[in-house]
Protein backbone atom coordinates (compact mmCIF):
# COMPACT_ATOMS: atom_id res chain seq x y z
CA UNK A 1 0.00 0.00 0.00
CA UNK A 2 1.33 3.66 -0.98
CA UNK A 3 0.51 6.28 1.48
CA UNK A 4 -0.28 9.45 -0.29
CA UNK A 5 -0.09 12.84 1.52
CA UNK A 6 1.85 16.35 0.97
CA UNK A 7 4.99 14.74 2.27
CA UNK A 8 5.14 12.17 -0.23
CA UNK A 9 8.27 12.50 -2.48
CA UNK A 10 7.53 13.27 -5.74
CA UNK A 11 9.40 10.36 -7.44
CA UNK A 12 6.70 7.81 -5.61
CA UNK A 13 3.94 10.11 -6.87
CA UNK A 14 5.13 9.41 -10.71
CA UNK A 15 6.01 5.90 -9.90
CA UNK A 16 2.09 5.22 -9.01
CA UNK A 17 0.26 3.42 -12.11
CA UNK A 18 -3.13 2.12 -12.70
CA UNK A 19 -4.36 -0.62 -9.74
CA UNK A 20 -2.08 0.04 -7.35
CA UNK A 21 -3.15 -0.11 -3.80
CA UNK A 22 -3.08 3.33 -2.03
CA UNK A 23 -4.54 5.51 1.24
CA UNK A 24 -4.82 8.54 2.03
CA UNK A 25 -3.88 7.85 5.88
CA UNK A 26 -7.41 9.09 6.87
CA UNK A 27 -10.40 7.69 5.09
CA UNK A 28 -9.79 7.12 1.57
CA UNK A 29 -8.28 3.62 0.31
CA UNK A 30 -8.40 1.64 -3.03
CA UNK A 31 -6.89 0.56 -6.17
CA UNK A 32 -5.90 3.56 -8.44
CA UNK A 33 -8.76 3.88 -11.15
CA UNK A 34 -7.17 6.66 -13.37
CA UNK A 35 -4.33 9.07 -12.50
CA UNK A 36 -4.31 13.09 -14.14
CA UNK A 37 -1.30 15.30 -13.82
CA UNK A 38 -1.38 18.73 -14.19
CA UNK A 39 0.82 21.86 -13.31
CA UNK A 40 -0.84 25.47 -12.35
CA UNK A 41 2.61 27.37 -12.75
CA UNK A 42 3.38 27.00 -8.91
CA UNK A 43 2.35 23.60 -8.21
CA UNK A 44 2.10 20.08 -9.81
CA UNK A 45 -0.75 18.67 -8.95
CA UNK A 46 -1.40 14.88 -8.96
CA UNK A 47 -5.03 13.56 -9.13
CA UNK A 48 -5.39 10.13 -8.22
CA UNK A 49 -8.97 8.32 -9.04
CA UNK A 50 -10.09 5.27 -6.66
CA UNK A 51 -12.38 2.56 -7.88
CA UNK A 52 -14.19 3.46 -5.09
CA UNK A 53 -15.10 6.42 -6.63
CA UNK A 54 -13.01 9.19 -4.16
CA UNK A 55 -10.27 11.23 -5.14
CA UNK A 56 -7.03 12.27 -3.65
CA UNK A 57 -5.28 15.36 -4.49
CA UNK A 58 -1.81 15.92 -4.06
CA UNK A 59 0.11 19.59 -4.58
CA UNK A 60 4.00 19.79 -4.72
Amino acid sequence: MIRLNSETPSSVLQEVKKGDLVTDTFSKTGLVESIETSDDGLYRIYTFHLVTGRTIIIKR
